[in-house]
């Protein structure tokens, strides 16, 4: 049997065909005397055609759905809390067969449709601010079970609709899970059998792995880049992002040039808000230092509180002070509104809560 497996992957009795590619189906339907081109057919269905089972694959003889029910598991997780904000957000949290939990976003945005996606169970990397990583990370996540986030959101969206943007910044480090978080993002981008998404409108967010960063470079990713900075300098980064003390900021940002030099994409770097730790004069001037002369997009974003943990958000005269002094530096920046507040949009809200709450179903505002 033709069957492509990961590592990584989470208990189950049959392999997901979420990660089957269209070679290892092709050779699953030929072992069976099947035409190969029907992985075309049945991934289409997968991807573009939004079914949720293979029965649904009404063009496929009968006995071949039946085959593929018997041989692959569709959907493997199980949306255990739906949450949907005022301002058209709405985050799942889904559990894995093997009990893990991870949350996935959707944004509407005027005529964008954006999806904020998960690479790990959980964080390694420990920022202090993030509801991600407090307790650790238990796993990668297998291709299929980054692709299933964006099939479930896509299923959220009326026919007519369909997703525009995908941004590997949900929970976990997706460039310490980059070879999975690659293969799922080649079907996202795939206009014959996958979701047929822009390379360009696609992100991938890290809070910079130098080694992973000129992988990307040397492969000539046609991904953005997006760098969660949070700090101008090493002192205070070693305290918000705590992998940073075997990084440091200097060596992130010759990745980052070495990622831009070799692809021309030009790079984001993200930049959370914090009442009195980051939010000060001095450190909007020790960032314009840093990222002048810089072919990049600076995304500053107030803070989304998180029950439990002490941080809060700016008061709106110190974010338009900080935002002042960028901007008279010719720094180009964005301030990013806040999506999703009323629902904990922010990473790994949702999961901690419905830890604390077992029974929840659904929660709605």
């Amino acid at each position: 049997m033709h069957l492509e497996s990961n590592e990584t992957s989470s208990t189950a009795s049959k392999p997901s065909i979420l990660d089957q590619s269209i070679v290892s189906l092709a050779a699953w339907l030929q072992d069976r005397s099947l035409p190969k081109y029907r992985a075309k057919q049945i991934l289409g269905w997968v991807y573009q055609r939004r079914a949720e089972s293979f029965e649904a694959m009404t063009d496929l003889p009968k006995g071949v759905r039946s085959e593929l029910d018997a041989a692959f598991d569709f959907y493997r997780t199980k949306t255990i809390a739906t949450q949907n904000s005022e301002d058209g957000t709405q985050k799942l949290l889904l559990q894995l067969p093997d009990g893990g939990r991870i949350e996935c976003v959707l944004l509407r945005d005027g005529p964008r449709r954006s999806i904020c996606v998960s690479s790990q169970v959980g964080c390694a990397m420990g920022c202090v601010f993030c509801a991600s990583g407090l307790d650790g990370v238990e796993r990668n996540l297998t291709r299929g079970e980054i692709l299933e986030q964006m099939l479930k959101l896509q299923r959220l969206l009326p026919a007519e609709e369909r997703l525009s943007h995908i941004v590997m910044m949900g929970m976990g480090e997706p460039l310490a899970n980059l070879p999975r978080v690659l293969d799922a993002l080649s079907v996202a981008k795939d206009s014959e059998i996958g979701l047929g998404i822009s390379p360009r409108r696609i992100t991938i967010s890290t809070v910079g792995l130098p080694q992973s960063i000129d992988k990307l470079a040397e492969d000539k990713s046609p991904y953005h880049l997006a760098i969660s900075l949070h700090a101008p300098n090493d002192t205070l980064r070693n305290q918000l992002v705590p992998v940073n003390k075997k990084i440091g900021i200097e060596s992130i940002l010759e990745a980052a040039d070495r990622y831009f030099d070799a692809t021309g994409r030009r790079l984001t770097f993200e930049y959370v808000l914090l009442k009195d730790l980051n939010d000060s004069q001095q450190c909007a001037e020790q960032l314009v230092k840093l990222l002048r002369g810089r072919t990049a997009m600076l995304n500053v974003i107030p803070y989304n509180p998180v029950p439990g943990l002490p941080y809060e958000t700016p008061t709106a005269e110190v974010i338009h002070q900080f935002r002042r002094i960028l901007m008279e530096a010719g720094i180009n920046v964005m301030f990013r509104q806040r999506k999703g507040d009323d629902i904990q949009a922010a990473c790994g809200q949702l999961r901690r809560l419905r830890e604390k709450e077992p029974d929840l179903v659904e929660l709605k505002r």
